[in-house]
């Protein structure tokens, strides 16, 4: 039975159309024949990138409506975005998730602060998901961020509903490898580094078939930019050991630079055959185990060496496999050399170690296991001499951190070891930079990771004030919700600013990332 209210209302329109009237009304949702709740995302724009989505319009039609059809998405931008931006577009899902699997219904290339998109989409009673998506121009100001809010949803009985939303802001990226660039099916692993000219160097896998790890057809791919990262170059193949006939890959690069002799190195996997983690087996030679790679460039990433092995320097022939981190290496106070690197024993168990040179790169010793099951790390030089060693640990849940004094001859595990990072078992990006924290500079330890227990998903930020003795939950910023692949790789710009290099699903994208974004506390 109709409450007193609702037979008015009936009853009025009812009226309305006996007269030869239209009903335009301008409603709240509480109001409304259709209930519109706006929820923004978490993510950055990509220039080069179709996929952007800034928010997800869920509309509720009741059961006891027919159904709606709407007719317009209105809403405005920061007139400052507006030359950043190339179109606006609305796509369709069944479910709340993945707008790149949903139905594109309208698109608007805009010319004015104030919008109103066209659209036609007939909403039956239950609960439907509309996502406004934005792409971007070229020369997108990396710098920049794009705020957009809908204000009112039209539908074709002439009703303007309002949409109760404050403006979204969104950083613009840049995705640097995206799957099909060069007939690629996957861009992954990625590390990254600043040169003493301000060049950035950017490295990854090219998986040419598909996403799977080693032995697969892979080369090592490389990306420059020289100004911070709002432009990149063409991809470099800068290790190739063979293609798909030669049943030859390599992959898993670290990324390191050295001041004293200007130098850029790189160390990857080589995996003869089924040389990777189920197929290599003891022994030095590269039809018996996987091979620890090197490159190297001397004039700022323009050209590299031929790739050449140092397993026979580094790699206990009993054990299994040694290979690098893979992420960033770091060059210490002293001018040490060194790569995060794992190996995997005569039992197949992994330990996180590390490889060094102290002679810039002639020759390079390892160091033992620093904590049994954990694989692929970073480190930092916390003092002079102090290595730290963040780890990816199988037991899950958490990060294992272990410190040495003497160049991972024997290790300390350290008190916030698999307690304070939590991490869903996977990559994650570690190093120590000084910058500009309110108006002094800081000796900062910056950490990245998708920041969850059990999904691949929340890329963030976090940032130690104390050398990694504590991570302050008010020094974090989330970068992007979206369930991804989750590697990534930080770097020092500049004193104000940080790059990071990070995987999408199959791709890579690159953020400039202001100081003061991270450390608030």
């Amino acid at each position: 039975m109709l409450h007193l209210k609702e037979q008015a209302g009936l009853m009025f329109l009812l009226l309305l159309t006996i007269i030869g009237c239209s009903p335009k009304v301008e409603t709240n949702n509480n109001a409304s024949l259709i209930n519109i709740t706006a929820i923004p995302t978490v993510n950055p724009l990509l220039v080069r990138f179709e996929y952007n989505p800034v928010l997800r319009l869920e509309v509720y039609v009741p059961d006891r409506s027919s159904a709606v059809t709407l007719s317009t998405l209105e809403g405005q931008f920061d007139a400052k975005n507006l030359n950043d931006i190339s179109k606006l577009e609305v796509y369709r899902t069944a479910e709340p998730t993945n707008m790149e699997k949903g139905e594109l219904i309208a698109s608007l290339v805009p010319g004015s602060k104030n919008f109103s998109i066209p659209l036609k989409a007939t909403l039956s009673p239950g609960v439907h998901h509309l996502w406004v998506n934005v792409l971007l121009k070229e020369n997108a100001n990396m710098d920049g961020s794009v705020k957009l809010k809908i204000t009112k949803v039209g539908d074709a009985e002439n009703n303007r509903y309002a949409v109760n939303q404050q403006l979204t802001n969104h950083r613009i990226g840049y995705a640097i490898r995206k799957p099909m660039d060069e007939n690629v099916k996957s861009y992954r692993i990625p590390g990254i580094v600043t040169t003493d000219k301000g060049t950035l160097i950017s490295v990854y896998d090219i998986r040419y078939d598909n996403s799977s790890d080693l032995p697969a057809n892979i080369d090592v791919g490389m990306s420059r930019s020289t100004d911070g990262g709002k432009s990149w170059s063409a991809m470099q193949n800068i290790m190739d050991m063979g293609g798909p006939k030669d049943n030859s890959g390599v992959g898993d690069p670290a990324v390191l630079f050295d001041p004293a002799t200007k130098t850029i190195w790189v160390a990857a996997l080589w995996s003869k055959g089924n040389r990777s983690i189920a197929g290599s087996g003891p022994g030095l030679s590269p039809d018996e185990t996987g091979q620890f790679l090197i490159t190297k460039s001397t004039d700022d990433g323009l050209t590299w060496s031929k790739p050449y092995s140092i397993t026979n320097q580094v790699k206990n022939p009993e054990w299994r496999l040694f290979f690098p981190g893979p992420g960033n290496g770091i060059t210490m106070s002293d001018g040490k050399l060194v790569f995060a690197a794992q190996y995997w024993d005569a039992n197949k168990m992994p330990h996180s170690t590390l490889v060094y040179s102290d002679d810039h790169g002639k020759t390079w010793k390892s160091g033992v296991g620093a904590k049994t099951n954990t694989t692929e790390s970073q480190l930092v030089e916390t003092e002079p001499g102090t290595l730290m060693l963040n780890m990816r640990d199988n037991r899950g849940r958490f990060r294992s951190v272990a410190v040495t004094k003497d160049m991972g001859q024997t290790w300390k595990e350290h008190a916030t070891s698999y307690s304070a990072l939590q991490d869903p078992v996977c990559m994650a990006s570690f190093i120590k930079a000084r910058v500009n924290v309110n108006g002094k500079l800081q000796d900062v330890l910056f950490f990245s990771n998708p920041n969850s227990a059990g999904l691949r998903r929340d890329i963030t930020i976090k940032a130690s004030l104390n050398n990694g003795e504590t991570w302050q939950p008010a020094n974090a910023l989330l970068l992007d919700e979206r369930q991804c692949d989750g590697y990534s790789a930080l770097t020092k710009i500049d004193d104000n600013t940080l790059g990071i290099l990070y995987e999408g699903v199959n791709r890579m994208q690159f953020l400039r990332i202001p100081v003061a974004d991270v450390i608030k506390n």
